[in-house]
């Protein structure tokens, strides 16, 4: 619901999709909330002055970036949750008994200038993230926690919404209608509603500190990208990178007052992409130990922050009824309770680790042949593996590249193929205006010619920017406040020299797809209410459109369609391709162990219960590996805890085991639709109406069940990853 998007927004979403994120509500119940302001109507000069006062005037209200200035987001932020709480307390003062319409209905209808301000605010925090920013991000952060305390702890809303719902049969309201109700029902007991009053007095106070805590992880997340970046003296040092990576590190060295030197970025993750390029073998370790020890010392040390957010997530669950805070977040989602989560994962780490040993001795071997007399150290693993790989598959990673330019990717890879499965088109809009130069705008236009959407594509890396990749909205579709959505995909590629073309390594190529998996979610949705809208599905469906996408990727017709090389314009040949096709599970155990390591962190930080002390954050990382059987050195988790923002600030707290759940329901449908049409509207038509344009108006798994037939198996998804056997 609002509250939880739009506080999952502003605490940074790290994971994929704004929508949980990763998301914020449309309607004024899930709008971005803060403490309440001075009320009172804004002046016609005032919305003249203030652009974010009014709705914008550019199609279906695209944020008006010429004329937004930071100074406008604190009046509007005021105005905005002073608006909502008359709205709300107009419900409440409501004399006529409870409706669906003026109460629930009347709900998902306000706060709708916050809603405008937050999503605005918080894609830009995200994106294009500035000192003022960031300071006014830390200013709001109590306050829109304490806002929505004051409506989701407020007893005479909740009498209403409670006497709703103890009727709900006699009602005889519509699914859809039902549906939200219900999920509004369980919000409002969720968020506290029906605690005692000296109860809520002590779960505001952790809510208050809870949203300073999550703030200021991911801000300090944010300076420590900056500070661990690697500052390299001599260029003979980068030997294995292209001279188009070396010119871009000079560029960047020189960008940070270093001239003459070069700088190599941490990516959010603990592998780093470069490690498996770098000949120097001291380089490489500098790097990961830059990387892996993130967030560990001086004044941006996150380990005290880590251990209060969790010992604060499980007060709040006890004072809520549960055991842990693990068990309070999965009640409404597919999993249900953690015994599920770990079952699944624990299944797999017999086949995923066999597999892990297997690659491990090939890599020891091939460093051996290479003439090292070293064990391999988690620096070694990835330039060791992409050699292994190259010998196996006779596959060059750089040779690969050339044959990925990011326009071709884009337009005839990405575009492509939704065109080919839905008909939709992406036709550029260079008149409406962005928050940064590269950033693009799109019109979506459906297969009879009727516009969907806007999207932007903001695909390249640049200071300011968070890590990772994640899909977001400026507005959500609903039909009861007649909008149609403006969503925005973003990534960290690293943008080519100027006057050079962006050359994509093959995982940023399926993260485009999967990126643009969750924006279909948002703009093919086709339902009546905000809170029900897109993206806004549990933790562990949300992943599943995204994932569905990326194997598209690697279909033979698509890849023939996108794959040639930037210089010469040939095709990618048949050999390369069946190459690229019989590796793309190469490394698949290190990187389902290194998945898994982190969900299982994850999950047993968040099923700590409220009595258990402060832990030491690597003592306990190094017995959790232990315990699950996954603690191999060489293959560290994805996050440490320090620097896991989808754990600690990006609203996937006892849900980072999502996308491997997601992915069961992703290889699944894949698998499925290859034998009901392949690459088809026949396919994508069936896709699209049962899964991407109902959004959350119904249970998840009904949902797949009307698309599939039955519930899914696990088989496609070890099929996916190779993992079926756990021999080598």
């Amino acid at each position: 619901m609002l509250k939880k998007l739009l506080i999952a927004a502003a605490f940074s979403i790290a994971g994929c999709s704004d929508s949980s994120d990763t998301d914020m509500k449309e309607s004024g119940m899930t709008a971005n909330p803060t403490t309440i302001p001075e009320s009172g109507q804004a002046t016609v000069t005032e919305n003249e002055n203030n652009p974010l006062l009014i709705p914008s005037p550019l199609q279906y209200q695209a944020p008006n970036f010429n004329k937004i200035k930071d100074e406008h987001f604190l009046p509007a932020f005021e105005q905005g949750m002073a608006e909502h709480l008359q709205e709300i307390q107009a419900i409440i003062d409501n004399p006529e008994p409870a409706s669906f319409n003026n109460t629930i209905v009347a709900m998902e209808k306000s706060g709708r200038l916050l809603t405008r301000v937050s999503r605005i605010f918080f894609n830009l925090v995200g994106t294009d993230s500035n000192e003022d920013r960031r300071n006014l991000q830390r200013q709001l952060a109590p306050k829109l926690s304490a806002h929505w305390d004051n409506i989701y702890l407020n007893a005479g809303l909740f009498a209403r919404v409670e006497a709703l719902y103890n009727q709900r049969v006699k009602l005889e309201l519509d699914a859809e209608s039902e549906r939200l109700l219900e999920i509004y029902y369980d919000n409002f007991v969720k968020a506290g509603a029906k605690l005692p009053e000296e109860q809520k007095v002590t779960l505001r106070a952790l809510n208050e500190e809870h949203s300073k805590l999550t703030t200021k992880f991911s801000q300090n997340l944010l300076q420590i990208g900056e500070a661990s970046s690697v500052l390299v003296d001599n260029k003979q040092d980068l030997d294995g990178l292209s001279e188009s990576e070396i010119k871009a590190a000079a560029a960047a060295a020189e960008s940070a007052g270093s001239p003459g030197k070069y700088l190599i970025a941490i990516t959010n993750t603990t592998r780093q992409p470069v490690l498996a390029s770098l000949k120097n073998r001291e380089l490489r370790r500098r790097i990961w130990e830059a990387s892996a020890n993130r967030g560990t010392s001086g004044e941006l040390d996150n380990r005290p922050i880590v251990q209060r957010l969790v010992q604060i997530r499980a007060q709040k669950a006890k004072l809520l009824g549960y055991s842990n805070w693990a068990e309070y977040q999965l009640t409404d989602t597919m999993a249900e309770k953690p015994e599920n989560v770990f079952s699944m994962l624990n299944s797999m780490v017999p086949a995923v680790v066999s597999n892990t040993k297997a690659e491990l001795t090939d890599i020891q071997a091939m460093a051996k042949k290479e003439g090292a007399d070293f064990d391999i150290q988690p620096w070694d693993w990835a330039y060791y593996a992409e050699k292994v790989r190259q010998e196996k598959y006779d596959l060059n990673e750089q040779e690969v590249r050339e044959y990925f330019e990011f326009e071709k990717v884009l337009n005839d890879g990405l575009f492509y193929t939704m065109k080919r499965l839905f008909g939709i088109r992406f036709v550029p809009r260079p008149d409406l205006p962005v928050y940064h130069p590269d950033v693009r705008v799109f019109e979506v236009f459906d297969h009879d010619g009727e516009s969907l959407a806007i999207f932007y594509a903001d695909y390249f890396a640049r200071e300011g920017k968070r890590g990772g990749a994640w899909m977001s909205t400026f507005v959500k579709q609903t039909g009861l406040l007649g909008q149609k959505p403006v969503v925005v995909n973003v990534m960290n590629i690293p943008k080519a020299p100027e006057g050079e073309p962006t050359l994509l390594s093959f995982d940023h190529v399926t993260t485009m797809f999967h990126e643009l998996g969750h924006g279909l979610h948002g703009i093919f949705s086709d339902v009546r209410y905000p809170s029900l809208s897109g993206t806004d599905v549990s933790r562990d469906f949300v992943e599943f459109p995204s994932t569905f996408e990326e194997d598209w990727a690697i279909f033979p017709e698509v890849l023939e369609n996108y794959a040639y090389h930037y210089k010469t314009g040939k095709p990618i040949p048949k050999e390369l391709l069946d190459k690229i096709l019989k590796a793309k599970n190469f490394n698949m155990g290190f990187d389902t162990l290194e998945y898994m390591s982190a969900a299982l962190l994850d999950m047993e930080w968040h099923s700590l219960s409220a009595d258990k002390p402060l832990q030491d954050v690597e003592e306990f990382e190094d017995e959790v590996l232990k315990k699950h059987g996954v603690d191999l050195p060489t293959v560290p988790p994805r996050y440490k805890s320090t620097y896991f923002s989808h754990s600690m600030s990006g609203g996937y707290s006892a849900g980072y085991y999502a996308y491997m759940w997601s992915e069961i329901l992703a290889a699944d449908a894949f698998a499925y639709l290859l034998k009901e049409g392949g690459l088809s509207r026949k396919s994508g038509d069936l896709y699209r109406k049962a899964i991407l344009e109902v959004g959350n108006s119904r249970p998840p798994m009904e949902s797949y069940i009307e698309f599939r037939g039955e519930k899914p198996t696990t088989e496609a998804l070890l099929a996916r990853r190779g993992l079926k056997s756990t021999t080598h």
